[in-house]
């Protein structure tokens, strides 16, 4: 059971101020001495990175499409043990959820699970009296979801502060902050949302304290925090995953491999053993989005699992064994991942060998033949390229083939984000078939390697870290 405050900060739509909320209020708990729990509704991996800039710990997704209704919970209480606090940043709009499955992985659902109070964050900037409707309107349409406050920002003035309240009196949700204008805790974004922590640490770090104390100005945290305590209790186990991989005895905490900067990505983490089998996971700036569960699911299983930068290390780590490249901005860092050859050629023949490889997205890019012209590793037979069309959803997949990921009919939920076309998009042997929103094959398997652009969440299918980790050990 867990009965840790919390509360889900939301908003009526995207671009509202719900990053910038959530993250003070994360960074403004903690600076009271709090232990934050930081948590992302949906599949997004930008977010939880200024999530652990602002709390020193790992920001989780809460996903109910890609894991599922029932996992939503036990993996937000495995998050947040040992905290005093949970903030759970929500996506979009409230009521906003996959398309075509009603309220399933919305930020309302997602509240609705956690039993949790929702804080509405809403951009008043061009309005007044009207704010009242807008309001009433969130708080009454689902009468399971708990409107414990408002946070108005954008505020122009004291005179537009004024207004607000007054027409806000009779709604029957307390004004629990007011934030006015302000540029320097904006953070810049390009083609896929937020530029990631890890590629602007030092002016992350300022942006995150900005917003802190804006925060801390403008609302009422005592307010929150009692808000917070209203949350309900959590019935069921925390997500463990040893547990979950059906592990007799849990494995030891994750230990550091040698000293590295810390990052926001969970991937500063090796498993257990000299013995096990070595599984090398890219990091650093090029490869930020990674699920802190796979890691812990690989050490789970057996693995000792060593964070690399494709960047600037130009070997693999020492008896790699296995490799698992996830999603981040290859096409950003073309000239430098292409100028790295010792790594690029070390990558082919580790690949050429059979070890396991497992690339989502970036890595795919990665694997290819070249990304924009310039050389990449050659894995696949394949050219990327970037493109105007953004690549967005959830997808419903189901394994084609057997490979190192999942036996053949394995079905996954997963999810697309990117601005690039990789041609052709499947090769001979498939890695999915695509049963929604489109059917179409997308990926390649190839001797050891699985390379797709979709993102999936292991916990779903704690399996497929154990298939990879016996794949290692057998390659």
């Amino acid at each position: 059971m867990s009965s840790v405050p919390r509360l889900v900060v939301a908003a009526p739509s995207s671009g509202s101020g719900k990053t910038t909320v959530a993250t003070g209020l994360m960074a403004a708990f903690a600076g009271r001495g709090l232990r934050v729990s930081p948590h992302k509704v949906g599949p997004d991996y930008i977010d939880p990175g200024y999530h652990a800039l602002a709390t020193g710990r790992t920001g989780r997704n809460l996903d109910a499409y890609l894991c599922g209704p029932d996992l939503v919970g036990p993996l937000f209480a495995h998050g947040a043990l040992g905290c005093d606090i949970a903030v759970v940043e929500g996506v979009m709009g409230l009521y906003d959820g996959a398309a075509g499955e009603g309220e399933l992985a919305s930020t309302a659902h997602v509240a609705k699970l956690l039993r949790a109070p929702v804080v509405l964050v809403v951009d008043a900037s061009s309005q007044s009296r009207s704010v009242a409707a807008l309001v009433h309107g969130f708080a009454s349409w689902d009468p399971e979801v708990r409107i414990g406050g408002v946070i108005l920002n954008k505020v122009a003035s004291d005179r537009h502060e004024e207004l607000l309240r007054d027409a806000l009196d009779s709604s029957g949700v307390p004004v629990l902050g007011v934030l006015r204008r302000a540029p320097q805790v904006d953070t810049p974004s390009r083609h896929l949302g937020l530029v990631p922590v890890a590629e602007r640490r030092a002016e992350a770090v300022a942006a995150v304290a900005a917003m802190a104390a804006q925060v801390a100005e403008g609302c009422d945290l005592d307010a929150l925090a009692a808000l917070a305590r209203s949350a309900g209790v959590l019935s069921g186990a925390a997500w463990d995953a040893a547990e979950a991989l059906g592990v007799a005895t849990p494995s030891p905490p994750l230990r550091p491999e040698r000293p590295r900067p810390q990052t926001p990505d969970g991937l500063d983490v090796v498993g257990r053993d000299r013995k096990a089998p070595v599984v090398a996971v890219a990091g650093g700036p090029a490869f930020t989005f990674s699920y802190a569960e796979h890691t812990e699911l690989l050490a789970a299983a057996g693995a000792e699992v060593v964070p690399f930068d494709p960047l600037h290390d130009e070997q693999l780590p020492a008896g790699t064994s296995g490799l698992v490249i996830g999603g981040g901005f290859p096409e950003v860092y073309a000239p430098e991942l292409s100028a790295n050859e010792p790594l690029r050629k070390a990558v082919a023949e580790l690949a050429s060998a059979g070890a396991p490889v497992a690339a989502e997205c970036a890595g795919l890019l990665y694997l290819a033949r070249e990304l924009d012209g310039r050389p990449m590793c050659g894995v696949i037979d394949a050219v990327a390229r970037m493109d105007e069309r953004l690549t967005l959803g959830y997808r419903d997949a189901v394994a084609l083939g057997d490979s190192v990921l999942a036996a053949a009919g394995t079905r996954m939920r997963g999810h697309e984000f990117h601005r690039t076309v990789v041609e052709p998009g499947a090769g001979t042997s498939p890695a999915w078939g695509m049963r929604a929103p489109e059917r179409r094959v997308e990926g390649f398997v190839q001797q050891g390697v699985h390379a797709s652009y979709l993102h999936t969440h292991w916990a779903s299918e704690p399996g497929v870290a154990r298939r990879f980790v016996e794949r290692c050990l057998t390659s």
